[in-house]
């Protein structure tokens, strides 16, 4: 069974602290089912809004969801795990285990731990396909989704740009350079400000024991990724399978993962499905843009 403890006792040695660390969350750690150490983010003011599970993704982690947390934590809890291999958690040492099944099975004991038995689950990219894959395995457990750019078809060009970006590290030698090489990366991510692009590099990168910064996941979960890019199941099932539940679908309006044709059909597959193109944005929005804050706000209002 998963264990909960407020401090690491024995989580992985040698990394640096954030450059600027974070507060306003309790930090949470647990033992999944194959005995990992994970780690997660609470944000709990005990407001009484029904809680709001943040799931980020492929190579993201918790911190992205900082800032929404702080907006949201006074009127409902907020809480968000760093998946196995990222951030604060251990990285496994088979890569086999890199994979979405695996991910939901964690996601659902870090909530066990945290006694949370119905939320709203909002997903960036692939934490969107596990919000799908979470209302399946535990209907009770999802309340409504909020998708955040992606779709039950993935565009082949962004596949093949994520493939690549994640299966090497490509260490930096400061956080200017960090950002440099996030502004080539990302050319379509609209962050409006030079500390909304610090803030993305520091929840990026990590300084490792040779004082580089090197990405803050394990780059061997790219190997599951090619393994099972051909074997994918029909996502559209996992789609429809959301039933009635109130969802909102968030697209940047310069996606190369989430097509406009995908996005349209997820509206006929869907009635009621609310939809919201950000302006400027490719893959992902920051959900920081003024009409990604509206539309989420308006949509936790419902619960």
């Amino acid at each position: 069974m998963p264990e909960s403890a407020s401090s690491p006792a024995g989580a992985d040695a040698g990394r640096a602290a954030d450059p600027a660390p974070d507060t306003g969350f309790r930090p949470r750690w647990f033992r999944s089912q194959d005995d990992l150490l994970l780690h997660g983010r609470d944000y709990d003011l005990g407001a009484p809004g029904l809680p709001l599970l943040c799931l980020g993704g492929l190579t993201r982690n918790a911190k992205d969801f900082h800032d929404l947390a702080l907006r949201h934590a006074p009127r409902r809890r907020v809480v968000a795990p760093d998946y196995r291999g990222r951030g604060l958690s251990s990285r496994d040492p088979d890569w086999r285990n890199y994979r979405p099944e695996t991910y939901a099975g964690d996601v659902l004991d870090f909530l066990t731990v945290l006694g949370v038995e119905r939320a709203v689950v909002l997903g960036t990219s692939m934490g969107g396909l596990l919000a799908m894959g979470l209302a399946a395995l535990r209907p009770n457990l999802v309340a409504g989704v909020i998708i955040n750019d992606i779709g039950p078809e993935v565009a082949g060009d962004g596949y093949s740009r994520i493939l690549d970006y994640i299966s090497t590290d490509r260490p930096q030698p400061d956080w200017p350079a960090a950002i440099a090489a996030l502004r080539d990366m990302f050319p379509t991510l609209a962050l409006p400000t030079p500390a909304k692009w610090q803030r993305m590099a520091e929840a990026t990168y990590r300084r490792g024991e040779d004082g580089l910064l090197h990405y803050d996941w394990d780059t061997a979960l790219a190997r599951t990724l090619a393994t099972d890019s051909k074997n994918l199941p029909d996502l559209w099932a996992y789609y429809r399978g959301l039933g009635s539940r109130p969802a909102l679908v968030l697209r940047g309006a310069l996606s190369d993962v989430l097509t406009t044709a995908t996005f349209e059909r997820m509206a006929a597959e869907k009635p009621g499905l609310l939809r919201v193109e950000v302006a400027g944005a490719g893959h992902v929005p920051s959900l920081d843009e003024p009409e990604s804050e509206k539309a989420i706000d308006e949509f936790l209002a419902r619960f």
